[in-house]
């Protein structure tokens, strides 16, 4: 069987203070496994243990207890690193150097060759759109020009793994969009993409799984169209909505709200929304509009952020 290309178990990390007088728990029981060709999203606030994880898995920092490996190498192997690529949020470059040559001084730490070089930095700079400022210097371009650039050379030696931290910050929304689908797209030659964000919105639109992390725990992880299917809930658009029509939907039992001129229904099941729809026909209403209403990603995260218990399992792998 192929390994998973992340996978780590009952990770834990405690960090001593000055002379050792007080513990902080930056991971605790973590398990999460990564398989090829999955876009995978980590999520949590501040100081909930996401750093702590890449530190990790780049070996920068060593576990108190539990295993980590990447591609099936143990982490504390330096052989495991080879085949990843790692973008750290707010990277910086000589700013006189040109993208051509970063990508080439990258490419040489990589253990690329010259004629490597020559095939990998054109096709790289053409793939996050910065071909014609290949020969200019990395002190002019914009924060999302040098974020692409990063991104490049986070990918010069065509690693099996990425580790990418805030991928889209400071990019305009065309270059967030290019971003996700040149993600996606290496997702789909078998690569694992490993990503930190604070912007749920691109995690939603790019992510196939996400798991959430609260002080240290993983409070829920699964697929993103799982964690956000709550209850039954329906946006309804009818001629007329009179609360003749209200409180005949209430007699069956549906939740009913009126929210910007439409009705949020919550059902039990379909059989229960066809019912309704049943109801407003027999009594003359014209229905234009019943789609079924989701939670945001973002919905779900505060929701499990402001939970009591940060051990407790709100979501399904």
């Amino acid at each position: 069987m192929t390994p998973p290309a992340i996978e780590v178990e009952n990770l834990r990390k405690v960090y001593s203070s000055a002379f050792g007088r007080r513990k902080i728990t930056a991971l605790e029981r973590v398990d999460i496994s990564v398989p090829q060709g999955e876009v995978f999203g980590l999520l949590g606030p501040n100081g909930a243990g996401k750093t702590t994880m890449v530190k990790i898995l780049l070996d920068l920092t060593r576990p108190t207890e539990g295993t980590a490996r990447i591609l099936g190498v143990p982490v504390s192997r330096a052989v495991s690193r080879r085949r990843v690529g790692y973008l750290p949020e707010g990277h910086r470059f000589p700013g006189y150097l040109t993208a051509r040559e970063t990508l080439s001084i990258f490419g040489r730490m990589s253990g690329l060759d010259g004629a490597a070089l020559r095939a990998r930095i054109p096709l790289m700079l053409e793939r996050v759109h910065l071909s014609p400022w290949a020969e200019v210097r990395v002190k002019k371009f914009s924060k999302g020009m040098t974020q692409r650039l990063g991104l490049a050379a986070a990918m010069i030696h065509d690693p099996l793994v990425l580790l990418l931290d805030e991928p889209t910050d400071g990019v305009d929304p065309v270059g967030r969009r290019e971003i996700r689908d040149l993600l996606k797209a290496e997702a789909r030659e078998g690569k694992a993409i490993f990503l930190n964000s604070h912007l749920l919105s691109e995690i939603e639109l790019t992510c196939d799984r996400v798991a959430v992390l609260r002080k240290g725990y993983v409070a829920a992880t699964g697929r993103i169209e799982d964690l956000t299917r709550r209850e039954p809930r329906y946006r309804m658009v009818s001629d007329p909505m009179d609360e003749r029509l209200v409180a005949s939907f209430l007699e069956t039992g549906a939740g009913v709200e009126r929210s910007n001129g439409h009705l949020l229904l919550t059902v039990r099941d379909v059989e229960h929304l066809n019912a309704l729809i049943d109801r407003a026909r027999t009594t003359g209403v014209s229905l234009h509009e019943v789609t079924p209403v989701r939670s945001t990603l973002e919905d779900v995260f505060v929701d499990l952020i402001r939970t009591d218990d940060p051990g407790a399992e709100v979501g399904a792998s």
